[in-house]
């Protein structure tokens, strides 16, 4: 609802004449909180229902965590944005803890990220991880009962909801790389034949840089299946033109782990994402 609100604000500043109204609705990925995501259908369970209600006409658009959006879109649909990157680092949140470093043997870790397990378990096999599913707030509230010693979420959503404190820790992308997409919002549409061009009006929000990032990112979980089920980090950085990418492909067990890195042109993402 935050990223609607905030899709919402940038829209208005742009076209001050539309009414623009936000129609919230509930997805599966919502609804389903006790199993993984890599057992009950993956990433497409968050937009499914959004993509209905385009269909359907009682939506022009929907918000997206662009991790949450399949790399497969249905036909007739499209991306028409991808806004400006927040921060896309893990988090580790605790409250007697002050980094994965000072988890004593068998403390209990949180995630709900295959990606995330992997790469803990590998550098920290004496850790316990647990699955951890709901929204924010449910996921703290498991962590300050007492669930958990530790929880690794998202740097992103924390800051976008204004709860920075909570973060003890950031975790550089070389020990936790981050997954395709992670921190970037992404504006989904569907096909019109009313005459209003969507993709254009929406342009002006469209972060050239992340886009870029993103889209070597995508084609990177594309090639391996896009799905929750694979351990998947791909990160890429662009500046002065060139992007620097990075991915790691894992057992979730985090015992077999493989790493590439390319630095090519920026204009050219989906072949530098195919390369690594």
């Amino acid at each position: 609802m935050w990223q609607a609100e905030h899709v919402r604000a940038r829209l208005t500043l742009l076209y001050p004449q539309c009414d623009i109204k936000i129609v919230g609705m509930s997805t599966k990925g919502d609804q389903i909180l006790d199993r993984t995501l890599s057992k009950v259908g993956g990433k497409g369970l968050f937009v499914k229902e959004l993509e209905v209600a385009m269909a359907e006409g009682r939506a022009d658009l929907a918000v997206h965590s662009l991790k949450d959006v399949p790399m497969e879109l249905p036909e007739g649909f499209a991306l028409a944005a991808v806004l400006e990157r927040e921060d896309p680092r893990d988090a580790f949140v605790s409250n007697d803890y002050a980094s994965l470093d000072e988890l004593p043997a068998g403390a209990v870790v949180g995630t709900s990220s295959l990606r995330r397990q992997s790469l803990i378990a590998a550098r920290y096999p004496q850790l316990v991880i647990k699955p951890l599913r709901g929204n924010l707030d449910t996921r703290l509230g498991k962590l300050d009962r007492g669930d958990y010693a530790a929880i690794i979420l998202a740097a992103a959503g924390l800051k976008r909801l204004g709860l920075p404190e909570r973060i003890r820790a950031l975790l550089d992308p070389a020990a936790s790389l981050p997954a395709a997409g992670q921190g970037a919002m992404a504006i989904e549409i569907a096909e019109r034949n009313d005459g209003i061009d969507l993709m254009a009006l929406l342009a002006p929000l469209n972060h050239e840089a992340t886009a870029q990032a993103v889209t070597a990112e995508r084609k990177v979980s594309k090639v391996f299946g896009g799905s929750c089920q694979v351990p998947l980090a791909a990160y890429a950085t662009v500046e002065d033109g060139q992007m620097h990418l990075r991915a790691m492909v894992a057992t979730p067990d985090g015992v077999r782990m493989a790493s590439a890195e390319v630095r090519g042109a920026a204009a050219e993402p989906e072949a530098l994402g195919e390369q690594v």
